[in-house]
């Protein structure tokens, strides 16, 4: 562990929070003494912010001052450790109530610390006697598998805190079990003041509409495998990879398992450090899989979403998004991932490959919480879909095509800005097409010495054709299979026709001089 590491953890350990964690305690505590006896609190504060260190200290100073007990509820048992060495460490004596706990020593204790689905189990068999319990904290809060337990504690102050105040399932909205939110320090504050490093986001605009959404609302495993496993994708992601941190820590986040198989092999047969891990692993393998990420310098990790809460590791350098979500939790989940400073790291870096950058907006930008809390339907009804946010991309052609069009400044056609033109002046929508065609045109001309350098030139542009075509269709709203089928050999024709016509006029106007015989 570094000097730095340590003394923070020696700096909260004895009781020297930062002003804005002491801050929110006082806020909070300021609602138990003035709001009734079984409120519900809600609290955000951005992952990397001290969530665990905030409530544990809000135990500490709520068992010196009440004779009531705590009880603090976890979604997962790595949680559940973590929590109870947190409090431990604030000096508050607490008792694991896990599947294997004994409990008849409970009445020694003030404070439980419990995983929800087993203290579902014990509270349903009677087992633990909460009828002394005064506030009830929840970690993680946006997660609905809590609410079941809400009926065990109608007298308790109940605290949540998350780092996204939106609930994992749309039909369950937080302000349905949350009286008010309390929002917390912004994750721009945070880095400002040195608590977080900064994100490098590296963007690709990638084609994402044979994706399907599930009944949960995110996009489904079975169509971002078929996508994600694609050659295709697998190349993006490596180049991505090489890019912009070859040599450097990354963890990527796929949706689902074969992806991340598959993305193991990819990046082991280019003879990169990488390990794959998913829930079916066995608590022993992944253990030594985190121990290697962690002592590796180079270490990349392939993973399947268990590595999105109760998961640190200041090493990491990239986190790269090898899939789509319309979670804003998992968005805001995954990135933190990185965010934790560690020595000199000020800044880490985010590839993202699902326009998930494009979808939400940039990580740690100045969401009103508030409104995303009384409102989270409007927020979320207000997200681009896919097909929107690909309208507004830009085509760019892959690098070893535009090295052959290396002679022309610029080779990009707008053909929705064209087509918006045309219909202002009354013109026909075939004149955008007849447009695109000169311009595609010219480009081989500048690149050619002759009628049939053009010509094998105009073959290759192919992709960049039935790009223009999509897009046109788009404009027009005509999309059959059969028209656009149609529209894009009736495309090469033309286009063809008009080089074997018009070859020597343009080259002239290009160079001046006619081409050479």
């Amino acid at each position: 562990m570094s000097q730095n590491n340590l003394a923070l953890q020696e700096k909260k350990t004895d009781k020297e929070l930062y002003s804005y964690q002491k801050g929110a305690i006082d806020e909070i505590f300021e609602k138990f003494e003035t709001a009734p006896d079984d409120y519900h609190l809600l609290y955000q504060l951005p992952t990397g912010g001290g969530k665990t260190v905030i409530f544990s200290e809000m135990v500490r100073q709520y068992l010196k001052t009440h004779k009531k007990k705590v009880l603090v509820m976890t979604h997962r048992v790595e949680l559940c450790k973590q929590t109870s060495v947190m409090l431990t460490s604030f000096g508050v004596t607490n008792k694991v109530v896990d599947s294997k706990a004994n409990l008849d020593d409970q009445d020694d204790f003030s404070c439980y610390v419990a995983m929800v689905e087993t203290l579902n189990n014990r509270l349903n068999d009677g087992i633990l006697d909460i009828s002394d319990v005064g506030l009830v904290i929840i970690d993680e809060a946006h997660y609905n598998s809590f609410t079941k337990l809400f009926k065990f504690f109608e007298n308790s102050f109940i605290l949540g805190v998350t780092a996204t105040p939106l609930s994992s399932n749309k039909d369950l909205p937080m302000k349905g079990n949350y009286s008010e939110l309390i929002a917390g320090e912004t994750i721009e504050s945070l880095i400002e003041n040195e608590f977080l490093a900064r994100a490098d986001v590296f963007q690709y605009d990638m084609g994402l509409t044979s994706l399907e959404i599930g009944s949960n609302g995110d996009y489904t495993v079975k169509s971002s495998e078929d996508l994600y496993s694609s050659p295709a994708m697998l190349d993006k992601l490596l180049e991505a990879y090489k890019k912009h941190s070859l040599g450097k820590k990354a963890l990527i986040f796929n949706n689902g398992i074969n992806t991340s198989i598959m993305v193991y092999h990819t990046f082991k047969e280019a003879g990169l450090p990488i390990m794959h891990l998913d829930n079916t692993a066995t608590k022993k393998q992944r253990k030594e899989i985190l121990k290697w990420f962690k002592n590796t310098p180079d270490a990349i990790l392939s993973s399947v979403s268990i590595l999105t809460t109760g998961f640190d590791e200041p090493t990491i350098d990239t986190i790269i998004l090898n899939r789509a979500t319309k979670s804003l939790t998992l968005y805001y989940q995954m990135i933190g991932r990185g965010s934790r400073i560690l020595n000199n790291k000020s800044k880490f870096t985010v590839i993202d490959l699902g326009n998930n950058n494009h979808r939400f907006g940039p990580w740690g930008a100045d969401l009103d919480w508030q409104t995303i809390f009384r409102s989270p339907n409007y927020f979320m009804d207000r997200l681009k879909d896919d097909e929107a946010i690909e309208g507004n991309f830009r085509h760019e052609m892959p690098e070893e095509l535009r090295a052959e069009f290396s002679k022309s400044e610029d080779v990009y056609f707008d053909i929705k800005r064209v087509y918006k033109d045309a219909t202002f002046k009354g013109e026909s929508s075939k004149v955008v097409l007849e447009r695109s065609i000169e311009q595609h045109a010219k480009i081989c001309i500048e690149n050619s010495e002759d009628l049939y350098d053009a010509l094998a030139l105009a073959k290759q542009l192919g992709g960049d054709i039935d790009v223009r075509i999509d897009m046109y269709a788009k404009c027009i709203s005509k999309s059959t299979y059969n028209f656009l089928s149609w529209l894009r050999d009736d495309y090469r024709k033309k286009l063809n026709s008009y080089l074997r016509t018009n070859f020597d006029n343009v080259f002239e106007q290009i160079h001046g001089h006619p081409p050479e015989d």
